[in-house]
């Protein structure tokens, strides 16, 4: 991710999806593995979704089930880098692989902090 990061979750949630749709956009891959590359942008942009969605939620407890989810999404989306890193079916640099694991990873800490002080009010 070439852009500089943010302190604000949801903006830099925003371009991480961003980063994962220009990368799914220009990446090669055989039409056998659509589904992984599909599942990758589904749970990426999942994570800014929930967390803007949260935002919306209608009590203390929706927030923080919003922010649940966008953690989920998270793991999920390092579950799909780390398969396409492992087993090269779709063509993408190594380098950005692992620069977008790093994001979403910090990504997911930010939010699971983010729960853990929810819970303690």
């Amino acid at each position: 991710m070439s852009e500089e990061k943010t302190y604000d979750i949801k903006k830099r949630a925003y371009h991480f999806s961003k980063a994962i749709v220009n990368l799914i956009s220009n990446a090669k891959f055989d039409r056998l593995y659509f589904s992984i590359a599909d599942q990758l942008l589904r749970s990426a942009t999942s994570v800014g979704a929930n967390l803007v969605e949260a935002k919306a939620g209608s009590s203390k407890k929706d927030f923080r089930n919003f922010y649940a989810i966008a953690l989920k999404s998270a793991n999920e989306t390092k579950y799909w880098l780390c398969l396409i890193r492992d087993t090269e079916v779709i063509e993408i640099d190594r380098e950005i692989i692992k620069g977008l694991l790093v994001e979403v990873d910090e990504i997911s800490k930010i939010v699971a902090s983010i729960i853990i002080n929810l819970n303690k009010e």
